[in-house]
């Protein structure tokens, strides 16, 4: 026993302090989210003390999801996601493939394509925001018959009016600013392939193409599994670019980050609590099985 803590001790002493502010500050304020979720705490007063909050169980929860509004939220996120992880992947895919063998201007194009994750969501979304609505304030004219001869005066259109077209124009500036991330693992993913492996399927008369779907693709598995989970999260939490792109009183392009932060702007603690735990429970089914996933992957390794 003696031996076991000497051999134990130390290194639960190094990492103690990490595990009582992780406890603290993230699992103890996840709980006091869900307590509060779980009471009628719906008011400025009630915030302020000066009237009684009382426990509810799982009333708020039931409301939300019968909701209307938080049924179009709901609906909003999964349009976002799909449309943010199928370009996102898609586009980083081609990218990483046109980069897979060294180029002259490698480097150049690898730069160029990173070069959007440097810039806020907010910033970005602001410039996004212009771009999509040209056609209001002093200096639209030039732009707007800019857009005419490129095609794009589609964008003059009030796309917000539309449920899908508008939340999925929001998810435009999100693909253009993380493809180059994704980029970044499919190349990786590439560069990490054994250049044995494609000798050997050269050996055995195999075409390029051949190589590439026989050998290299499935090798990219880990890696877009990878890429799919980091986005996806990414998406389903996704607050800062909507709102520089649309607004929190926009009913087309909200989705339930929006709607905790109007909740909470109003006093309604409760119900921004309820959406807050809805969130962690949506990412959690989407994180949970990854991780089991790479605990089995590395038992067997």
């Amino acid at each position: 026993m003696v031996n076991r803590l000497r051999r134990v001790g130390p290194p639960l002493l190094m990492i103690a302090p990490s595990l009582i502010l992780i406890g603290v500050f993230v699992y103890g304020f996840i709980g006091i989210n869900f307590n509060t979720s779980l009471t009628d705490n719906h008011s400025a007063a009630q915030a302020a003390g000066a009237e009684d909050i009382e426990f509810v169980g799982f009333k708020n929860f039931i409301e939300l999801f019968k909701s209307p509004e938080f049924q179009h939220s709901l609906l909003n996120l999964v349009i976002f996601t799909v449309v943010f992880l199928v370009g996102t992947m898609v586009i980083g895919f081609v990218w990483a493939w046109l980069l897979e063998r060294p180029i002259r201007g490698e480097g150049f194009f690898r730069s160029t394509y990173l070069f959007p994750m440097a810039v806020s969501f907010i910033a970005s979304g602001v410039v996004w925001r212009w771009l999509l609505n040209s056609n209001q304030g002093e200096s639209a004219s030039g732009l707007n018959r800019l857009f005419q001869m490129v095609g794009l005066d589609f964008l003059q259109n009030p796309w917000w009016n539309n449920i899908t077209f508008g939340i999925a124009a929001i998810a435009l500036p999100a693909i253009w600013q993380l493809s180059g991330y994704v980029m970044a693992l499919f190349l990786a993913g590439f560069r990490g392939v054994p250049d044995e492996l494609r000798e050997a399927g050269r050996i055995d008369g195999a075409t390029e193409w051949q190589i590439y779907r026989r050998i290299i693709f499935p090798q990219l598995t880990p890696v877009a599994l990878s890429a799919l989970i980091i986005i996806g999260h990414m998406s389903l939490k996704s607050f800062d670019l909507i709102m520089s792109v649309s607004k929190a009183s926009n009913y087309q392009t909200k989705v339930p980050a929006v709607d905790m932060y109007v909740f909470k702007a109003g006093f309604d603690y409760a119900n921004a609590a309820a959406v807050g735990v809805i969130l962690l429970v949506i990412v959690a089914v989407l994180i949970i099985p990854y991780l089991i996933y790479t605990g089995r992957e590395s038992k067997n390794k």
